[in-house]
């Protein structure tokens, strides 16, 4: 299962990087992030979210920021914590990356696997992630992405 996985990411970050400048994981938190009411995230839940040390995360946020994909504003009621916020330029890129990434997973991954198999692979990864995670807000296997 590592190694499936580390395959599936290390060629899909590759195509990423090379087709729009960002990585996977900086595309996963722009989708993060477009996904999320305003378009915005604590620091936090994005962590969580991405799967991501809170120091990566800080690292990844503090490129995407530079690059004016997001900015990271102060959580008015909390000054310990921190929002993230997709600009217009971060969602720009975000869209243009998208059709990138789904072509990939399905190529890299999901054209591996018979419908059957997907939906195997899906119901056996639900009984394994805590029920906290079970509606991640990904897409179904036969939506590829």
């Amino acid at each position: 299962m590592l190694r499936a996985h580390a395959a599936v990411t290390k060629q899909l970050d590759a195509e990423m990087l090379s087709a729009h400048g960002i990585s996977l994981s900086s595309y996963e938190v722009l989708l993060h992030l477009e996904a999320a009411d305003g378009g915005q995230l604590r620091m936090s839940e994005l962590a969580d979210l991405a799967v991501l040390s809170r120091s990566g995360l800080t690292r990844l946020i503090d490129r995407l920021a530079g690059e004016e994909l997001l900015v990271r504003e102060s959580c008015p009621s909390d000054a310990r914590g921190a929002f993230a916020r997709l600009t217009a330029s971060g969602s720009e890129r975000l869209s243009e990356a998208r059709p990138t990434h789904i072509e990939g997973v399905r190529r890299v991954f999901l054209g591996h696997l018979s419908t059957a198999e997907q939906q195997s692979l899906a119901d056996c990864w639900a009984k394994i992630l805590p029920d906290d995670d079970a509606d991640c807000g990904c897409a179904s296997p036969r939506s590829a992405a």
